[in-house]
């Protein structure tokens, strides 16, 4: 889903791939593939599709007309060679049973007319998760269409309302909506499948892979480019731009990050698995201050605004909360319950469950704890959300109110726009979000490592190995003060401890917003987020204008 995280499950495969994805048998078995007509996206279980419609939308007052194409593109694993594919026998390309592992990516492309591609930065979009379709984005932020939902409340049911997106992203650039292998409409197949597309290296090198064959497809190879990712799609973006970057020698204009995570060493779910590692701890507290801030649960009352108290909040997590922290059993008593005071004033929570907790408290103790009282669960995703507590006797959270207030209405709002407007996918099932928990492999090969090893995720070497080998590389930082699930603390920490030469830190900048992990949920944070984007890609989009 849109989540930072899914752990647990399988994904479960459509029992049979419909007639439309499968190549026909070729009339002659003994003829091997053409080479003037066996493209590389091409497969033995898929074969491309598209559908193409037309439309205008009106950003901000200003009428765009644009082309659509809702269509497949298949990809196949790292340590495939298109000359060996031709080599195949032909009883290798007919026996579907043995073959071997593919993806069809399914996605979205708007085009703007009337403008030479040459002259059009194009942006390739995707949600994270592991394992979610980029619905969200799409229907929610910036594509053409978006559907209205309640700003910190459950959206009521069916019928959704949408709208023409006045803040959509096409009035800078062209927009390439992507689903992940297995979400979507997106499908893979083959021998070992779930290995060859499900994990941090595999699922980056399908999306590299993708993008390299719709810059072909579409003849964009020589128009600004940039990468939109959120949440999962954020340690995604790092690994795929230092890929094409260093591997294929494609230089990116910009890589725009959405509710970040790089190193889940920081994430706000379960750091009491990693004892003696609390930075999670300290950048997590920003949005406990913001959320306390919000339901106007603090001690002492709120401020006027907000961006004041969180400065404050900032500076006594990386002093006085660090330092305690890292004392560890030294710590001395007086001065705990010092620092537990201060977090109660900070938080909401009581000083005597922080006392309790030694100071440490997770993002899903947080949620079910704020609002106990009142028999309320905080949301995750948008800790402005609330929900009836599941368990009122649960030490965590036991789900997500702003999952369950919205989901159905981006759910159902794509489905319907999907196969009315854009033309595609009626006899198929989109899959929103799928299950990876068994499947997902988190190994990962960091740059200039000899191997991959296990532990946390952390692709900041990532990121900034692209950074190096292209010192003109410009990254746009954006987040939701509400985001429990990627706290926005937690980028700006990131970023700012990155193995990178000082000089290269101008390259990047921050944009944080009055809303959570989906900062477009909330209208006036769209706005800002369009507003904030469409400037990036103006200025970094090199076209002179």
């Amino acid at each position: 889903m849109k989540k930072a995280l899914l752990f647990s499950g399988s994904i479960v495969l459509a029992s049979a791939l419909h007639a439309a994805d499968i190549p026909k048998a070729s009339p002659a078995p003994s003829k091997k593939p053409d080479a003037a007509t066996a493209a590389p996206d091409k497969g033995v279980l898929f074969a491309p599709e598209t559908s193409e419609t037309a439309g205008s939308v009106a950003v901000e007052g200003r009428k765009i007309d644009y082309k659509a194409v809702a269509g497949t593109i298949i990809v196949h694993p790292d340590g495939w060679d298109d000359a060996a594919w031709r080599e195949q026998s032909d009883s290798d390309l007919g026996d579907k049973k043995n073959a071997k592992a593919e993806a069809s990516i399914f996605y979205v492309g708007y085009f703007k007319k009337g403008v030479p591609s040459a002259d059009r930065p194009i942006t390739f979009l995707y949600n994270g998760g592991p394992g979610s379709s980029s619905v969200w984005l799409h229907m929610g932020a910036f594509g053409p269409r978006r559907v209205v939902t309640a700003d910190d409340s459950h959206t009521p049911a069916a019928p959704y309302r949408t709208v023409d997106n006045a803040y959509s992203l096409l009035d800078a650039s062209d927009l390439v909506f992507i689903d992940a292998p297995g979400t979507g409409f997106s499908r893979i197949a083959g021998k070992d499948k779930e290995k060859a597309f499900l994990g941090v290296d595999a699922d980056a090198h399908a999306f590299s892979e993708f993008i390299k064959g719709f810059l072909s497809k579409y003849g964009r190879w020589n128009s600004p480019k940039y990468l939109f990712g959120e949440s999962y799609g954020t340690p995604r973006s790092a690994v795929v731009v230092n890929e094409l970057e260093t591997g294929d020698d494609i230089d990116f204009n910009g890589v725009i990050l959405l509710s970040q995570i790089l190193n889940f060493d920081l994430s706000a779910d379960g750091p009491e698995t990693n004892p003696g590692s609390d930075e999670a701890y300290v950048t997590t507290l920003p949005t406990y201050a913001a959320t306390a801030w919000y339901h106007n649960t603090l001690p002492g009352g709120r401020t006027a605004t907000i961006e004041p108290f969180l400065a404050e909040v900032e500076h006594f997590a990386n002093t006085d909360y660090a330092q305690a922290l890292q004392m560890g059993a030294e710590l001395d008593p007086a001065q705990e319950r010092a620092v537990a005071d201060k977090l109660a004033q900070y938080t909401g929570l009581p000083a005597a469950y922080i006392l309790k907790a030694h100071l440490r408290i997770d993002g899903g103790m947080f949620s079910k704890e704020l609002q106990d009282s009142a028999g309320l669960t905080t949301g995750r995703l948008d800790t402005r959300f609330s929900g009836p507590d599941m368990d009122p006797l649960s030490k965590t959270a036991d789900y997500d109110p702003q999952s369950a207030a919205i989901g159905s209405a981006y759910v159902s709002a794509f489905n319907d726009y999907v196969r009315k407007d854009l033309k595609f996918g009626e006899d198929k099932v989109y899959k929103p979000e799928i299950d990876i928990g068994k499947d997902w492999s988190f190994t990962h090969k960091q740059p200039g490592m000899p191997m991959a090893f296990p532990g946390p995720v952390n692709v900041m070497p990532d990121i900034a190995s692209a950074m190096k080998y292209n010192p003109q590389l410009k990254v746009m930082v954006n987040g939701g003060y509400y985001d429990l699930a990627t706290p926005f603390y937690e980028g700006w920490y990131e970023m700012h401890h990155l193995p990178i030469p000082a000089k290269l830190q101008a390259n990047i900048e921050y944009h944080y917003y009055q809303s959570g992990h989906m900062v477009y949920a909330h209208e006036q944070s769209l706005k800002e987020l369009h507003d904030s984007v469409a400037g990036f890609i103006r200025r970094t989009d090199n076209l002179g204008g």
